[in-house]
């Protein structure tokens, strides 16, 4: 399995719009769900800042990811571009594939 992971700080006001988008749930996991491969989005929130958020997506393997954003990289750029309004700061922590 590979994971993609990503650090979001946002501001507190748009905290319920940010959650309607990131959510395992939300609008980039039904965006993912169009593509094979996708496993889910799990989304977490920092015990010690109450406006940091992480989350985790998980794909079947990198290849599957790397073919979704190539299938759908228009979408992926505006519903990017779309969401950047809802975070002060996005930063990828990194990406990885598990170990059995």
């Amino acid at each position: 399995m590979y994971v993609a992971v990503w650090r979001f700080r946002i501001a507190p006001e748009r905290r319920a719009a940010f959650l309607a988008a990131y959510g395992p749930q939300g609008e980039w996991a039904q965006f993912f769900r169009r593509a094979e491969g996708y496993v889910g989005t799990e989304l977490l929130a920092s015990i010690d800042d109450s406006d940091s958020y992480v989350t985790l997506d998980r794909w079947r393997s990198r290849e599957d990811f790397a073919r979704f954003q190539q299938r759908f990289a228009d979408e992926y750029r505006a519903l990017d571009e779309r969401c950047a309004l809802l975070t002060l700061e996005e930063t990828k922590l990194g990406d990885g594939e598990s170990v059995a």
